[in-house]
């Protein structure tokens, strides 16, 4: 069954995002991130500017098949012909078709009123079909994933 985990009180989702892709791509983890259009064009923009240093090698799904394959990250609006399904991060407000073909879900939650009652209707979607789900309160550690 599919490990499921909430990351609550994150100050900036996209911030958060890099950092939390970074991490993963060190440790040799492959993600499928998920959200609106919208919001994976900006996350790929901040995945290439947010540190001078390091970069995470991303693409859109949408991309040649051969750069979606060879890719550790991949943003991705629908998780349909997903090449990998080892780590999906949702930055979305809905419950991802597809979620539980993954070995882990990483749900991130701002402190904004509407995320908040929106992730509130996810874990109970989630808690009704048995899956547990493990709490990340990032409102008692440093920002840090």
């Amino acid at each position: 069954m599919t490990e499921v985990a909430f990351h609550f009180n994150v100050p900036d989702k996209l911030s958060y995002s890099c950092r939390l892709l970074r991490k993963a791509y060190c440790g040799g983890a492959r993600v499928v991130v998920t959200a609106e259009p919208e919001v994976l064009s900006r996350l790929d923009q901040m995945l290439w500017t947010f540190s001078a240093l390091e970069f995470v090698p991303h693409c859109q799904s949408g991309a040649p098949a051969s750069s979606v394959a060879a890719s550790p990250v991949v943003l991705a609006s629908t998780l349909d012909d997903c090449p990998h399904h080892d780590v999906l991060v949702n930055l979305g407000i809905g419950v991802p078709s597809g979620f539980e073909r993954f070995e882990r879900f990483i749900e991130l939650v701002t402190r904004a009123d509407d995320d908040r009652a929106a992730a509130r209707a996810r874990w109970k979607h989630y808690a009704d079909r048995g899956y547990e789900m493990k709490r990340h309160d990032l409102a008692n550690t440093t920002e840090k994933p």
